[in-house]
């Protein structure tokens, strides 16, 4: 039988775990089978409020969090030593965030688009334009609802709780309704002076920006595709990727970015509405430091295999 002590990680022990030092037990399993998630689960075992997601162990001296996966002979722990514990507080799923994130604009659009009166004192007959915008829109946080629950494999189970009202903010607010309050407002409807006469009247105009934008969704769909199988179910394994959008023409690291940039700019030049191009802005600008990091962690992991004129996320630019 393994024994592990568990101390926490500040001058205290928290809340959900007050009878801490405490020393679990691990049976049925010798020291060099035991990994960090055995620990875990037998303290949570003890300490039930400090469930498995809410932990972050590590080793006296560092506070770089232990992976549950690692062995403790991998990270110098012996039979009989000691790990420290941090409380995270309460958690929640990567996977329940992106379906809170991407589901406010799915209700938000259809409340502008649909009842124009609540929100700007009048009826309207919806232009083209308009009904492009609402489809896109859509369709594609659509689309990211079910690469949510069918597509995307995450690196981490959970994320603080707290983190839910950050993270949907950039969607509910930017994508959802600054959007939303711009597009279906009175200036875009059938017959509105801003419109007429003009190209985003022209059925051709409206159909080259579609095209457009079906290419960046399904490319963007192709490469999750493609970055979800380099990773087998249930494993954290983690391979160059290659392919479509990685190599050839575009040959960037982060081409789902790319790709996705490309479509809120369809929906911004198509509109001319300064509120779409500044949402495109935001997004290209968050994205793209998600892609800095990530690229950097890529060629620090992968060294000389990570081709070396690979581009971040804009193709020969960035």
């Amino acid at each position: 039988m393994v024994s592990i002590t568990v101390a926490p990680a500040g001058k205290k022990a928290p809340s959900t775990a007050r009878g801490l030092p405490y020393t679990v037990q691990i049976p049925g399993k010798a020291y060099a089978d035991v990994t960090v998630g055995d620990v875990k689960t037998a303290l949570a075992a003890k300490y039930p409020k400090l469930y498995v997601d809410r932990q972050k162990l590590s080793v006296a001296g560092s506070k770089a969090a232990l992976e549950s996966d690692v062995k403790l002979s991998a990270v110098g722990v012996k039979d009989g030593g000691e790990v420290l514990v941090k409380d995270l507080g309460p958690q929640i799923g990567w996977k329940t965030v992106f379906l809170i994130e991407y589901a406010g604009p799915l209700f938000i659009h259809p409340a502008f688009y649909h009842l124009p009166k609540l929100f700007y004192g009048q009826d309207m007959q919806h232009s083209q334009l308009q009904k492009f915008v609402y489809a896109f829109v859509m369709l594609h946080f659509v689309k990211r609802e079910l690469e949510t629950l069918f597509v995307h494999r995450f690196s981490h189970g959970t994320m603080p709780f707290t983190n839910v009202f950050k993270n949907s903010a950039h969607y509910h607010l930017g994508s959802g309704l600054a959007i939303a309050a711009a597009v279906y407002s009175p200036t875009y409807a059938a017959g509105s002076s801003y419109l007429a006469g003009t190209i985003r009247e022209n059925p051709n105009f409206l159909w080259a920006c579609a095209y457009v934008w079906i290419w960046a969704e399904l490319s963007n769909l192709h490469t999750h595709i493609t970055t979800k199988n380099l990773r087998p179910p249930g494993t954290r394994t983690r391979a160059v990727p290659r392919g479509y959008g990685f190599d050839g023409l575009f040959s960037v690291s982060f081409p789902n970015y790319f790709f996705e940039l490309v479509g809120w700019a369809v929906i911004a030049g198509m509109t001319g509405s300064w509120v779409a191009s500044a949402f495109a802005v935001v997004a290209g600008g968050q994205m793209a430091v998600w892609a800095a990091k990530k690229h950097a962690n890529y060629k620090k992991e992968f060294g000389t295999e990570y081709p070396r004129n690979r581009k971040i996320m804009i193709p020969f630019i960035f």
